[in-house]
């Protein structure tokens, strides 16, 4: 199975938000199944809808050593932030080649449908945490670039562009 190609920035996909998913299907199952694909091609440790141009709140994160351990995750929100930061290089195959240092809470509880169509509520600490908040601000149309000062996020861009020449 062959995924669909990330879009490139500034796709204005990448700037809208993506449309809450009304039940988990079958066809919900078979897009987590291609965004695991894409995320794992990367390599990465999570994928939002919106990065394929599929404008529906469904994320998928694994940063589990062995892989293989993805949660599937359809209109995810923040519960509960930890009130301690933690620094994460961040980088996006929608901007390539450029990364950031990003602060975020090192904790957060987030509510979600799971494969089964469950609500269900989970923990995520460290570059779990991380990700998940990573693939959240990708389906409200954000970017991690987004979190710094606009010198630093022109920058980045500017450079991003130069490199895809």
């Amino acid at each position: 199975m062959t995924h669909r190609p990330y879009l490139r920035y500034p796709h204005k996909c990448l700037r809208t938000a993506a449309d809450p998913v009304a039940e988990v299907t079958d066809d919900t199952r078979a897009i987590w199944d291609e965004m695991i694909e894409a995320m794992d091609a990367m390599p990465g440790v999570g994928l939002a809808a919106p990065q394929l141009g599929i404008m529906q709140r469904l994320a998928v994160v694994d940063a589990s050593d062995e892989r293989g351990k993805a949660v599937r995750m359809a209109n995810p929100e923040i519960l509960h932030r930890s009130i301690e930061f933690r620094d994460h290089e961040e980088a996006s195959p929608n901007l390539p080649g450029v990364s950031a240092v990003i602060s975020r809470p090192r904790a957060v509880t987030v509510r979600f449908l799971n494969e089964d169509g469950a609500e269900q509520e989970q923990d995520f600490v460290g570059i779990w945490a991380t990700s998940v908040q990573h693939q959240i601000d990708h389906l409200n149309g954000r970017m991690y670039f987004d979190h710094l000062s606009k010198v630093k996020r022109d920058m980045l861009i500017k450079k991003a562009r130069k490199l895809a020449r």
